[in-house]
């Protein structure tokens, strides 16, 4: 990596250059947001909510994601210089970035994220990031849930058209006037594990629930049961 793109992901400017390039993208989008009442409701009646995507479908709902700005939701995001430039577009959209990944200082951040979820109410969290392994969803998703005492609503993004990135997330894009569905799954309710292999076994079951979403370059449409 260029000495000048190391500068350029930490600066401030370029950050909101970024931000509002990805905005203007996906004005192009034909976007459709189903399902997104059944939680909503949840939430503004004094439920917490941590809303989850895979690493590889975030994009999509940048721009859509401002519309819970009022919220002031919290987002766990790696340390890395990567994690600085995705942290700097999310604050852009009204989130709140909280330092940390599973690798590196994520005990600290999951606990922040927590306390955040306490006095907010809504907070997201990118499930197998921000390295993988593909498909796999991490136990700090359970444990932010169990300690904030929030449901889990998965999100997932499926395009007609998009471009994929040789990633070990499989990061896709949709292409300009793409129709984009923006899908929120329904309320995972997270209670504490008893006896002690119930909490793999609900981790399990959101892997389960969200892997037929997973999306590869050959897959153009959602997938179904």
């Amino acid at each position: 990596m260029s000495k000048f793109l190391k500068k350029a992901l930490t600066a401030s400017w370029f950050h909101g250059l970024v931000y509002h390039l990805i905005r203007l993208y996906a004005l192009t989008f034909r976007l459709t947001v189903e399902n997104e009442k059944e939680w909503m409701t949840y939430l503004q009646s004094g439920g917490r909510v941590l809303l989850c995507a895979w690493h590889q479908q975030f994009f999509s709902a940048i721009r859509y994601f401002k519309t819970y700005q009022d919220y002031a939701p919290g987002l766990m995001i790696s340390r890395s210089a990567d994690g600085e430039f995705i942290a700097g577009v999310a604050a852009r959209s009204g989130w709140r970035p909280v330092r940390g990944s599973s690798s590196k200082g994520g005990r600290s951040a999951a606990l922040a994220v927590i306390s955040h979820l306490k006095e907010t109410g809504l907070a997201g969290h990118v499930v197998d990031g921000p390295t993988g392994p593909f498909g796999k969803v991490k136990a700090g998703l359970i444990r932010i849930a169990l300690g904030a005492d929030a449901v889990i609503v998965p999100f997932y993004v499926s395009a007609d058209r998009a471009w994929y990135f040789r990633s070990w997330d499989r990061f896709f894009i949709p292409k300009p006037f793409a129709r984009v569905t923006l899908t929120y799954d329904h309320i995972i309710p997270i209670h504490e594990p008893e006896p002690e292999n119930d909490f793999e076994a609900q981790r399990q079951h959101v892997e389960d629930t969200m892997a037929k979403w997973l999306k590869l370059p050959d897959q153009n449409v959602k997938r179904q049961d």
